[in-house]
């Protein structure tokens, strides 16, 4: 199925660290600041496959340097699975000046912590 969507040039990936399984079925959003008005402005919503990925993010036409924010909604994705977490929503806050380039943003995530860093 994921042959036929867009190639988008930002990708994520969640990881339930605490279980070692991918956090399938997570909502989340992508946000792009716009710099004049200072306020955040919806690019789009996912949710997470069973893979636990989001394809299709943004288009490479609608990919353009600035600031963007990708907002995983892991307080519903825990409770959903029956547990309780520290963090009722995880926000990644990252720039792109290049978007010839693809970005990953991978979520690592248990239920009392989480990282993250830009792949390729």
């Amino acid at each position: 199925m994921s042959s036929t969507l867009p190639n988008s040039p930002l990708t994520t990936y969640v990881l339930n660290t605490g279980d070692g399984v991918p956090g399938a079925r997570m909502a989340l959003s992508l946000h792009r600041l716009d710099s004049l008005l200072v306020i955040w402005n919806l690019v789009t919503v996912g949710t997470t496959d069973e893979d636990g990925r989001c394809p299709g993010l943004i288009t490479t036409k609608a990919f353009t340097p600035g600031m963007y924010k990708m907002r995983f909604e892991t307080g519903q994705y825990w409770e959903s699975l029956g547990h309780n977490s520290f963090y009722p929503y995880v926000e990644i806050v990252f720039t792109i000046t290049n978007p010839n380039e693809r970005f990953h943003l991978p979520l690592l995530l248990s239920r009392f912590s989480y990282s993250t860093y830009r792949g390729s």
